[in-house]
């Protein structure tokens, strides 16, 4: 292989280094106000997962964008998953017994 077909070698071009990748959307999680009942679609940095010891320690929270709540909502295993997986930051909460 010569030095310019190498990968990040002398002759790459910044548009070489990205050929064949494709454009990813971003996530987005629909999600539910209980207080005023609207409906509405969240980005990933909209949302926190808490992660605790028990399925009662484990929640999602976010603010509604339409009225202002705070919302915090109980996350089972599958929402985990998927809110791990979707990028949303994640906090685990450690018992102090």
């Amino acid at each position: 292989m010569s030095e310019s077909a190498a990968p990040g070698g002398p002759g790459m071009t910044a548009s070489s280094a990205f050929a064949g990748m494709r454009r990813v959307s971003p996530v987005v999680f629909k999600a539910g106000c209980p207080d005023c009942r609207s409906r509405f679609e969240l980005a990933a940095s909209a949302l926190r997962l808490a992660i605790g010891a028990t399925s009662r320690t484990t929640f999602y929270s976010f603010t509604c964008p339409e009225c202002g709540s705070a919302v915090r909502k109980p996350a089972g295993e599958r929402v985990v998953e998927l809110l791990t997986g979707g990028g949303v930051r994640t906090l685990r909460l450690h018992s102090t017994v």
